[in-house]
């Protein structure tokens, strides 16, 4: 039992109805409810995302710096992709109810629906995961330090990126006009993830004064809180 959590109190709570408890919503078919011990005061360790979704819906691109995850299947499929820090491979697990997969912490991973009802169970081992998504860092970090840092051309990286939604969590966007991708067919285990030898580049570019946004976003955690 935690040291912190007066069980005599009136005020401790027990039980909750996570279906009150949204995250975010895409649409009828696709959102996330959550529960942690803001909702749940009497939690210790342990959180947990009620996820669903439907066939090629996407949970974003993102990682916990704080908690594992554990992704339980309770109906319709998805594929688990996380990439392995130390082997540069991106992993694909297939899983279906009765399955799980584990993504250990701070694992750049996001998960895709290959089914209508897709609902998910994500497990987390933190009172209350923090959590950065792709989004926010393609939103918020400077074109000009993003077109200096991989040689891309500024103008092009502004023009790729302007669609983003900071905080997208379930994508594509509904109102997303791009060709349809078939995601749904990774199947893989293993895919490698091609390392780039790099080369000394001489740095003809005088120093600048970038661009300073506010990263607000930086230290989010599901709950809103920092």
């Amino acid at each position: 039992m935690s040291a912190y959590i007066d069980y005599t109190s009136p005020s401790v709570q027990y039980t909750f109805d996570v279906n009150k408890s949204p995250l975010f919503k895409k649409d009828a078919n696709n959102f996330i409810n959550v529960l942690g011990v803001q909702q749940l005061n009497s939690l210790e360790n342990s959180s947990l995302l009620d996820i669903y979704l439907s066939a090629g819906n996407v949970v974003e691109p993102h990682y916990h710096q704080n908690a594992a995850e554990l992704v339980y299947c309770i109906s319709g499929a998805a594929t688990v992709s996380m990439l392995n820090p130390f082997t540069k491979q991106l992993l694909n697990f297939p899983i279906t109810p009765g399955q799980v997969a584990n993504i250990p912490q701070g694992w750049w991973h996001y998960e895709i629906a290959t089914a209508d009802h897709t609902h998910l169970l994500a497990i987390f081992d933190a009172p209350q995961p923090e959590v950065i998504l792709g989004s926010d860092i393609l939103k918020f970090t400077p074109a000009n330090v993003m077109s200096h840092t991989y040689c891309i051309n500024e103008e092009t990286w502004k023009k790729a990126v302007e669609p983003v939604k900071p905080s997208t969590y379930i994508g594509p966007y509904t109102d997303c006009n791009s060709p349809k991708v078939n995601l749904a067919g990774q199947q893989d285990m293993h895919h490698p993830y091609p390392q780039q030898q790099q080369q000394a580049v001489p740095y003809h570019h005088q120093y600048q004064q970038y661009q300073q946004y506010p990263y607000h976003p930086q230290q989010r955690n599901y709950w809103g809180y920092y």
